[in-house]
Formats: structure tokens, sequence, C-alpha cells
């Protein structure tokens, strides 16, 4: 029952210790609030963490679908002792004042990117999901769903290719059936895949078509205006008749970067290669590329040579990390301050000069 589920010789040796403590390996197929549904070697059960794991657990620790569990067998529900360490994990900011880490997803082998051929589809959103996919370790592809509903998506594959070199691209339609053998080439058996998107993008709907039944509850979008409606409360990893395992998760509106660094360096390494060739030329050695003189870079931003949106997007984006690191780190908050008191300081002794003048 567990190699089904992606059970291997690594997870075997990780578990060690917790077999010698007389507990059972598991895998999160529902997580539902604080509620848990786990499979085991003899078959599914309810769940819920220990009160020991519960007080201790801080931040992204608690179990998620798709993690690996040391659990404690008993009559009417099973105790969750323990988590496995992950190899993957998909992590957004949670959402409130109180900020910190919400981890939506663990151990899956591809993140599968899902945005709608309609008026809802955003370049900036996806950049976002590609951001946090390469941070996650998971290989990302993107589906564009609902081809069936756009006549024209030519111009539309493009500019999403155009985003995300590398990165397979996939028009997809789970009503007629376009792009679904792509698709499955990268379900293979006993690897996890993970499906992410918006509201109202056909998520649930491509679930059900690839495990030929309806699993996931399904809603039409709004017609008025193309949004989507949540219809997945839950995340849930579902065996395929394939062999292979998806996980769907309730539609995100915002997903607020978490650590992305090098996710953020991964989506947009294009950009920075033409931005540092573009430097080359710049007038002055240290151009920041804002309003000095002479800089290549504003240049080809201007007659478009240089994507002027992604260029705004990865500006934005690195600044939003930032003002994240800065709120969940002391030093570098401390740093940052240091960094503009000096500016303000030289900046006014500028203005100071300039008023008093050449010959004062």
């Amino acid at each position: 029952m567990l190699d089904s589920y992606g059970w291997s010789d690594a997870l075997q040796h990780a578990f060690a210790p917790f077999a010698d403590q007389g507990l059972t390996p598991a895998r999160v197929i529902v997580q539902q609030r604080g509620l848990y549904r786990i499979v085991t070697g003899t078959g599914e059960t309810k769940a819920r963490v220990s009160g020991r794991f519960s007080h201790e657990a801080v931040g992204g620790a608690f179990p998620v679908t798709g993690d690996w569990v040391a659990a404690e067998l008993k009559d009417t529900a099973a105790v969750i002792q323990a988590v496995l360490p992950r190899a993957t994990e998909f992590s957004r900011r949670a959402s409130g004042p109180a900020g910190g880490v919400q981890v939506v997803a663990a151990n899956v082998d591809v993140a599968l990117l899902a945005a709608s051929l309609n008026a809802e589809l955003n370049l900036r959103r996806l950049e976002r999901y590609l951001a946090t996919a390469h941070e996650s370790g998971a290989r990302p592809v993107i589906l564009l769903t609902k081809a069936d509903l756009c006549e024209d998506r030519a111009a539309l594959l493009a500019e999403v290719a155009a985003i995300a070199p590398g990165v397979p691209v996939i028009a997809c339609s789970a009503n007629t059936g376009e792009g679904m053998e792509a698709l499955a080439e990268y379900l293979a058996p006993g690897k996890t895949a993970v499906l992410l998107g918006s509201s109202g993008v056909g998520k649930s709907t491509l679930v059900n078509a690839l495990a030929g039944a309806p699993r996931m509850a399904t809603k039409a979008i709004r017609e008025g205006d193309a949004r989507g409606r949540h219809t997945t409360t839950h995340r849930e990893l579902v065996l395929l008749p394939s062999g292979a395992l998806i996980l769907d998760t309730p539609g995100m509106r915002e997903l607020g970067l978490w650590e992305v660094q090098q996710g953020l360096e991964a989506t947009f390494a294009d950009l920075r290669l033409e931005i540092e060739a573009l430097a080359e030329d710049c007038k002055f050695r240290d151009c920041g590329h804002a309003r000095e003189p002479g800089c290549a870079v504003r240049a080809a931003l201007e007659d478009g040579r240089l994507d002027a949106g992604r260029y705004e997007a990865w500006g934005k984006l690195q600044r939003e990390m930032g003002h994240e690191q800065r709120k969940e780190d002391p030093l570098a908050r401390e740093a940052n301050r240091k960094m503009w008191a000096s500016r303000h300081k030289a900046a006014r002794a500028w203005i100071k000069t300039k008023r008093r003048g050449p010959d004062d």
C-alpha cells in the first residue's frame, strides 16, 4: 500500500528511529483544518497530531498533505507523533497580520502551475508561482487550462513561454482531452504532482478527468468577469489509475512570497543576464539603472529591447522579499535602517552644497 504512495528506501532509512519506538509509517492524504486522513501499510484511517507535537511545533512544522509521518495506531484515530524530513516543500507567506510561513504541500516531484486561458490569465501571478516552485525543489510545469474556450491562443502561449524559459507549457482542456496526453508524461507511477493556481482555473476538473471519476467538487466560473469560485476547501492527495499521485489545493487569490531568493534568481535568470550584458555599456560602472545619465538598461527599456513589465515585476518581487526578510530578521531591518540613514545624510549634504554655490 505504501509503495503505491511513493514509499522508498530513503524513506525507510529516515523512518528507522521511529520504527524502534513502535510507530508506523504513513502518508498524509487529506488535510482539512486540524484534521487529517493518512494511509498506512494496511489502509486509510483518520488521524490527529499528539498533544506534545502540537505544543512543540512552530510555523510550518505541522503535517500537511503529502507529508510522511510516524504515527501511533489506535482504535478510533491514529496519533501523529512526528513528521519525516521533507524532500520538497511548497510554502507561502501566511495571510493576516501575524504573517509567518504556511506550507501548502510537501514531498512533491512536479508543481503543475495552472492558469486559465481566459480574462484571468495574469503573467505577473504566474511569475510568483514560478519563483515559489523553483524554490520548493519540485519541477515546474505550466498548465494553461480551458484551452477549448480560447479561440486565439498563439499570442498568449508565446507570452507565457517568454516569462518561463525552459519550463514546459501545456495548453489543455479537461472537456475535450486536448493536452491531457502531454500532461500524462509528467505523471509517473509513484511520483507526486501538486496542482496550484487561483480559484476557477479548473484544477479540480483536471483531477476528475485524470482520475476517471468525480473525486473533487467543481463549479463554473462567473460569466460576468471570468473570475473563479472556491470549490476545493481542503488539500487532498489522489492516487490516479496510472499509479501517479496528484494533490489538489484550494485556489489562492494571493501568493505571498516566503524566502524564495533562489527561486527568483531561477525565474528571472534570463532577464538578469540581459541586464548584465546591457550594463557593460552604461556610462557609470556603478549605475543603479534608475535616473543616471547614459544608462544602457534604461535606454533598452524605453525602446522595447528589454521587457519593461517583466523588469518592473522582478524589482517589485525583490522589494517584497526584502520587506518580508526585514520583518523576520532584526539584523536585516537594522542594516536597512542604517543604509537609508546614510543615504538621507548624503542627500542633505548634497543639497546644502548646492545651496551654497560653488564659490561659497
